[in-house]
């Protein structure tokens, strides 16, 4: 079997001073920053909710739920993903560009110790985190009656 170089497509986003990305077939789309109305929740990362066309989406402090510090922010962008059965907003500070990279460019992480951590994508002299929709969100309970 002939050996295929697989790639994937990534939208690149921007926390601070990093650079973070997710696969492309898992964001929906991206808007702007709006505030999120508040909702009681146990989960310190979650701002709350937005609605997005009629439908109730969680927002979460992707900042906050990496353990990273950032200033609280009123500009910035919401990416909005989907994974499984669960759509979500995520804040980052602004999206970069879509960036195809081969598999042989994406890197594990040693003892990141982490679900929300995919692996790193070397891309030139810059190491992206890809990130994994499904450990961000791990855990919560993210359904929201409609």
């Amino acid at each position: 079997m002939p050996e295929e170089t697989l790639s994937r497509q990534l939208v690149v986003f921007s926390l601070g001073e990093e650079e973070y990305a997710l696969p492309i077939n898992q964001v929906q789309e991206i808007i702007r920053y709006s505030e999120p109305r508040a909702v009681a929740s146990d989960v310190t990362w979650i701002r709350g909710v937005i609605s997005l066309r009629g439908k109730i989406v969680p927002v979460c402090d992707l900042a906050a739920r990496l353990g990273l510090f950032t200033e609280d922010k009123v500009s910035g962008k919401i990416v909005i993903v989907e994974t499984g059965s669960v759509t979500a907003g995520i804040i980052v500070d602004d999206v970069e560009e879509v960036l195809t990279i081969d598999v042989e460019q994406l890197d594990d992480v040693p003892a990141a110790g982490s679900d929300s951590i995919e692996g790193i994508a070397k891309v030139g002299d810059r190491l992206v985190v890809l990130l994994n929709t499904e450990g961000i969100f791990g855990g919560v309970e993210l359904a929201v009656a409609a």
